[in-house]
């Protein structure tokens, strides 16, 4: 008589769900991602056959109609409509034991494959959420030139801040003919006024308010209240904590915004802004005034990042060797980016950064 054994597909399937839920509910940015528009990171979850998603943008009315018996025909506005796209990839990555390994040891390899891959796919998509965050018009921030950062920041000046003020902004030679130099403007950036605090985030909330268009913040759900969310790395938010404005309004800090979901044990609530440390955050070593480090702080509101999904991540095994050596990999066909619409005369000239405003703070080591 012949044992019955589950088939393959079926015990990965109840991993992949498995890991899934935990993928989900691990991740430092999970309070920040949803479906619906209202999210940091918008995620787009798709079925249809295609390698690229287009999310629309229908920017507000401004005419001020007309009153009383004025005519109406011929007075109308033009709706102003612009988009962003995103191009799917597939990502993976793998692991192969061999069945001698798997013998002579004191735990289970292929188990243990498995979760030091989902660990994996949880560091990647929190280092692909911040590569977004600081890209220069698509392209990651360490690969870009001179001339498209520049670019970039012409585009962004009123969505950019260098420390302290928006007078840290320099036209010393910039690259490409563009009007700011971004690498200069970073080394304006300097270890005493130009350390993160209260008075910075208020002109980085300041900024995201009064831009053109101006960047959406987050209304919760279950409050109605309206906020922005700041991340910064973790000796940009020690200088943060010390600011005595910042100490003194956190004993204030209520039990209502202490249960809220997007808030968690560690995070800072002040003046509309949520802090939240990330170690992960990246250090631009050398580029500031004396050359000290500078790291960015992305204060972002409402559709900050896109993020689609055509194929959630999943796992498959496959035997070698005659099936002395399993493989196990994990894969996710997908994409993130920092959510862009242009604001030229064509759909995409002269883009502005959708969601976000970037500061770059002093970010110097403990003594």
């Amino acid at each position: 008589m012949a044992d019955t054994s589950a088939a393959t597909g079926l015990t990965v399937q109840q991993w992949d769900d498995k890991f899934f839920r935990e993928y989900i509910q691990e991740n430092r940015f999970k309070s920040d991602m949803n479906t619906h528009e209202n999210s940091i990171i918008h995620i787009k979850d798709i079925s249809k056959k295609g390698k690229t998603l287009t999310w629309a943008l229908m920017n507000r009315l401004t005419g001020a109609g007309v009153t009383g018996s004025s005519t109406l025909e011929g007075n109308e506005e033009a709706l102003d409509t612009r988009s962003f796209t995103l191009d799917i990839t597939k990502r993976r990555h793998a692991v192969r034991v061999s069945d001698i390994e798997e013998q002579y040891s004191a735990i289970g390899l292929r188990n243990a494959a498995k979760m030091a891959l989902k660990d994996w796919a949880m560091e990647n998509t929190i280092e692909r959420i911040l590569d977004a965050m600081h890209e220069v018009n698509g392209v990651l921030y360490g690969s870009a030139t001179e001339a498209q950062k520049d670019a970039w920041l012409d585009d962004n000046t009123d969505r950019i801040l260098f420390g302290a003020a928006q007078s840290n902004l320099s036209t010393s030679a910039p690259a490409g003919g563009a009007t700011y130099d971004h690498s200069a403007s970073l080394a304006n950036v300097d270890s005493s006024s130009d350390t993160f605090s209260a008075s910075i985030a208020s002109v980085m909330k300041r900024m995201a308010l009064t831009a053109s268009p101006k960047i959406r913040p987050v209304r919760s759900e279950s409050s109605g209240r309206r906020y922005y969310v700041a991340y910064c790395h973790p000796y940009v938010f020690r200088d943060l904590k010390t600011d005595s404005t910042i100490a003194n309004a956190q004993r204030d800090v209520s039990m209502r915004m202490q249960n809220e979901k997007l808030f968690k044990g560690g995070d800072i609530e002040w003046d509309g802004i949520i802090f939240k440390e990330i170690d992960e955050m990246p250090v631009l070593s050398g580029v500031g005034n004396s050359s000290i480090d500078v790291s960015p702080v992305f204060l972002c509101g409402a559709q900050a990042v896109g993020y689609v999904i055509k194929k959630r991540w999943y796992t498959a095994e496959e035997k070698f060797d005659y099936g002395d050596k399993h493989g196990v990999a994990i894969n996710e066909l997908g994409a993130f980016g920092k959510m862009r619409f242009g604001t030229g005369s064509g759909d995409t000239d002269d883009p502005k950064d959708h969601g976000i405003v970037t500061g770059y703070m002093s970010c110097v080591a403990d003594a």
